[in-house]
């Protein structure tokens, strides 16, 4: 009989969980393959432990996709004590793949240690490339690599986009709920204010935006997505009070 999971095994089962489709997550995945062998678990138990977490989304049962319909206390507890401190707990997850392969974090999350600073702010530096790291992952695959204005599905042409900027809000710096899935010229223009995306989730392109685009056919289609709708994450949906504070900097800014 398996031992029971520890909660540093739950830990990583929901960094997995962050970064993989929800639908795609499977006892062949590479990913589910590769963690489960970290952790010393079989990659059906991993899978299933996937689904336990899926349970406990909101997100995922407003699709109507319910996960496992049993799981453990410990689950229940990682996921809030995530969306309580989603910063903390994306380093920690990150923190213990490194200590499950007895290896430098730096490493495992492929940052170059030349030009790094020493003592305490090296550590800083670390905690937030491995975190920014982290919320790319989980917000690309929340979005399943697709821009969620254009529509383009292409993991070397999108980016994952902070709602309310990561130098802004410190306790959403890592959470997905605060993230966008866009391609670059959609992030820049978002970032400068020059489209918005409502709390209803209604895409918003400015008349300075509209007005400045000299192509025909681009101003057509720039106007015609005005007032649509963008294409919504499997999980993580963005968050209503985090949109809106950036629409209101929008409509601050016309």
């Amino acid at each position: 009989m398996m031992n029971k999971w520890t909660r540093e095994e739950t830990i990583v089962a929901f960094n997995l969980y962050c970064k993989i489709p929800f639908k795609s997550s499977s006892k062949t995945h590479p990913l589910v393959v590769r963690y489960a062998r970290i952790i010393g678990r079989s990659p059906s138990a991993l899978n299933m432990k996937i689904g336990n977490i899926g349970r406990l989304d909101p997100d995922l049962k407003s699709q109507g996709i319910t996960g496992l319909k049993h799981g453990a206390k410990e689950e229940e507890a990682v996921w809030k004590e995530f969306y309580g401190n989603p910063e903390h707990l994306a380093y920690e997850s990150e923190r213990l793949i490194a200590q499950f392969l007895n290896k430098p974090i730096e490493e495992i999350a492929a940052i170059s240690t030349q030009n790094l600073p020493q003592g305490a702010e090296r550590e800083t530096v670390i905690r937030q490339r491995v975190n920014q790291s982290f919320f790319r992952a989980a917000v690309m695959n929340s979005y399943n690599f697709r821009c969620c204005i254009s529509g383009v599905q292409k993991s070397e042409l999108v980016e994952a986009c902070h709602i309310v900027d990561w130098a802004e809000d410190k306790a959403n710096r890592t959470n997905p709920r605060n993230g966008l899935c866009l391609n670059p010229f959609f992030h820049k223009a978002y970032d400068k204010l020059l489209i918005s995306i409502t709390p209803d989730f209604e895409i918003v392109i400015s008349d300075s935006l509209i007005d400045n685009t000299y192509s025909g056919d681009f101003q057509t289609y720039l106007s015609q997505l005005s007032g649509t709708k963008i294409h919504l994450p499997d999980k993580f949906l963005p968050q209503k009070d985090l949109l809106d504070i950036h629409h209101q900097k929008y409509l601050a800014s016309r």
